[in-house]
Protein backbone atom coordinates (compact mmCIF):
# COMPACT_ATOMS: atom_id res chain seq x y z
CA UNK A 1 0.00 0.00 0.00
CA UNK A 2 1.42 3.26 -0.55
CA UNK A 3 2.51 5.77 1.79
CA UNK A 4 0.42 8.36 0.27
CA UNK A 5 -2.74 6.88 1.53
CA UNK A 6 -1.69 7.39 5.18
CA UNK A 7 -0.73 10.58 5.28
CA UNK A 8 -4.07 11.70 4.49
CA UNK A 9 -5.40 9.75 7.52
CA UNK A 10 -3.10 11.14 9.72
CA UNK A 11 -3.89 14.93 8.75
CA UNK A 12 -7.59 14.52 8.53
CA UNK A 13 -7.26 13.28 12.39
CA UNK A 14 -5.79 15.41 13.91
CA UNK A 15 -7.33 17.91 12.15
CA UNK A 16 -10.82 16.92 13.64
CA UNK A 17 -9.85 16.70 17.25
CA UNK A 18 -8.39 20.05 16.86
CA UNK A 19 -11.48 21.51 15.35
CA UNK A 20 -13.69 19.89 15.95
CA UNK A 21 -13.02 19.14 19.98
CA UNK A 22 -10.29 21.77 20.82
CA UNK A 23 -7.82 19.11 21.50
CA UNK A 24 -4.35 17.74 20.62
CA UNK A 25 -3.60 14.08 19.79
CA UNK A 26 -0.23 12.25 19.30
CA UNK A 27 -0.27 9.78 16.54
CA UNK A 28 1.93 7.15 17.56
CA UNK A 29 4.18 5.07 14.64
CA UNK A 30 1.47 3.41 12.45
CA UNK A 31 2.70 -0.58 11.90
CA UNK A 32 0.80 -3.62 9.43
CA UNK A 33 -1.80 -4.15 11.43
CA UNK A 34 -1.53 -8.24 10.79
CA UNK A 35 -5.28 -8.85 13.25
CA UNK A 36 -7.25 -6.24 11.53
CA UNK A 37 -10.33 -7.86 12.77
CA UNK A 38 -9.46 -7.64 16.25
CA UNK A 39 -10.05 -4.18 16.93
CA UNK A 40 -11.68 -1.69 19.29
CA UNK A 41 -15.32 -2.07 20.74
CA UNK A 42 -16.65 0.50 18.54
CA UNK A 43 -15.54 0.86 14.91
CA UNK A 44 -17.25 3.27 12.80
CA UNK A 45 -16.22 1.82 8.87
CA UNK A 46 -16.24 3.85 5.46
CA UNK A 47 -16.00 1.96 1.92
CA UNK A 48 -14.01 3.22 -0.68
CA UNK A 49 -14.37 3.31 -4.39
CA UNK A 50 -13.34 4.53 -7.67
CA UNK A 51 -10.04 4.01 -9.56
CA UNK A 52 -8.95 3.18 -5.18
CA UNK A 53 -11.02 1.04 -3.26
CA UNK A 54 -10.55 0.27 0.07
CA UNK A 55 -11.93 0.66 3.68
CA UNK A 56 -11.20 3.23 6.24
CA UNK A 57 -12.19 1.98 9.80
CA UNK A 58 -11.61 4.31 13.51
CA UNK A 59 -12.38 2.09 16.04
CA UNK A 60 -12.69 2.80 20.04
CA UNK A 61 -12.92 1.25 23.16
CA UNK A 62 -16.08 1.28 24.79
CA UNK A 63 -14.84 4.38 27.12
CA UNK A 64 -12.89 6.21 24.86
CA UNK A 65 -15.98 6.13 22.57
CA UNK A 66 -18.57 7.44 25.12
CA UNK A 67 -15.80 10.49 26.06
CA UNK A 68 -14.92 11.45 22.59
CA UNK A 69 -18.33 11.73 21.73
CA UNK A 70 -19.49 13.64 24.46
CA UNK A 71 -16.65 15.89 23.75
CA UNK A 72 -17.48 16.23 20.62
CA UNK A 73 -21.65 16.52 21.13
CA UNK A 74 -20.58 18.82 24.12
CA UNK A 75 -22.95 16.31 25.44
CA UNK A 76 -22.07 13.70 28.38
CA UNK A 77 -23.34 10.38 27.68
CA UNK A 78 -22.96 8.05 30.42
CA UNK A 79 -23.89 4.51 28.07
CA UNK A 80 -23.09 3.32 24.38
CA UNK A 81 -26.50 4.52 23.32
CA UNK A 82 -27.74 5.37 19.23
CA UNK A 83 -26.29 8.78 20.18
CA UNK A 84 -22.46 8.01 20.58
CA UNK A 85 -22.99 5.45 17.63
CA UNK A 86 -23.96 8.17 15.50
CA UNK A 87 -21.46 10.40 16.56
CA UNK A 88 -18.71 8.18 16.32
CA UNK A 89 -20.04 7.48 12.83
CA UNK A 90 -19.90 11.30 12.18
CA UNK A 91 -16.46 11.37 13.34
CA UNK A 92 -15.24 8.97 10.88
CA UNK A 93 -17.39 10.57 8.35
CA UNK A 94 -15.47 13.67 8.72
CA UNK A 95 -12.02 11.93 9.20
CA UNK A 96 -12.57 10.36 5.50
CA UNK A 97 -13.93 13.14 3.82
CA UNK A 98 -11.59 15.71 5.10
CA UNK A 99 -8.68 12.94 3.70
CA UNK A 100 -10.13 12.65 0.69
CA UNK A 101 -9.58 16.31 -0.25
CA UNK A 102 -5.86 15.39 -0.44
CA UNK A 103 -6.51 11.53 -2.34
CA UNK A 104 -8.14 13.81 -5.21
CA UNK A 105 -5.72 12.76 -7.63
CA UNK A 106 -7.51 9.17 -7.38
CA UNK A 107 -10.99 9.69 -7.91
CA UNK A 108 -12.35 8.24 -4.47
CA UNK A 109 -15.93 8.07 -3.79
CA UNK A 110 -16.40 7.53 0.04
CA UNK A 111 -19.50 5.50 1.29
CA UNK A 112 -21.74 6.19 3.81
CA UNK A 113 -20.65 5.21 7.55
CA UNK A 114 -21.49 1.81 9.16
CA UNK A 115 -20.53 1.62 12.98
CA UNK A 116 -20.13 -1.84 14.31
CA UNK A 117 -20.10 -2.87 18.40
CA UNK A 118 -18.79 -5.82 20.37
CA UNK A 119 -15.90 -8.08 20.38
CA UNK A 120 -16.93 -10.29 17.97
CA UNK A 121 -17.11 -8.87 14.56
CA UNK A 122 -15.40 -8.92 11.33
CA UNK A 123 -14.43 -6.05 8.56
CA UNK A 124 -14.47 -7.31 4.79
CA UNK A 125 -10.96 -5.54 3.97
CA UNK A 126 -9.89 -5.36 0.52
CA UNK A 127 -8.11 -8.67 -0.07
CA UNK A 128 -4.27 -9.11 -0.29
CA UNK A 129 -3.57 -5.31 0.81
CA UNK A 130 -2.42 -4.90 4.20
CA UNK A 131 -4.29 -2.77 6.67
CA UNK A 132 -2.29 -0.01 8.29
CA UNK A 133 -2.88 0.89 11.93
CA UNK A 134 -2.22 4.33 13.09
CA UNK A 135 -2.67 4.30 16.63
CA UNK A 136 -3.47 7.44 18.66
CA UNK A 137 -3.41 8.99 22.25
CA UNK A 138 -5.64 10.87 23.74
CA UNK A 139 -6.42 12.46 27.13
CA UNK A 140 -10.01 11.07 26.59
CA UNK A 141 -8.46 7.77 25.82
CA UNK A 142 -6.48 5.61 22.67
CA UNK A 143 -8.21 5.06 19.54
CA UNK A 144 -6.79 4.16 15.91
CA UNK A 145 -7.60 4.66 12.70
CA UNK A 146 -6.87 1.62 10.05
CA UNK A 147 -6.62 2.50 5.95
CA UNK A 148 -6.22 -0.68 3.60
CA UNK A 149 -6.67 1.01 -0.25
CA UNK A 150 -5.28 -0.64 -3.22
CA UNK A 151 -5.66 1.21 -7.20
CA UNK A 152 -8.11 -0.79 -9.35
CA UNK A 153 -6.45 0.77 -12.25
Amino acid sequence: MKVQYINPFLKATTGLFKDYLGMEISAEKPYVNDKPNKLGDVSAIIGLAGETTGAVVLSFSHDSAIAIVSKFAQKKYAALGSEVIDGVGELVNIIAGNAKKDLSDFRIMISLPGVVTGSDYRIHWPDGIPVVCIPFKSNLGDFSVNVSMRDIL
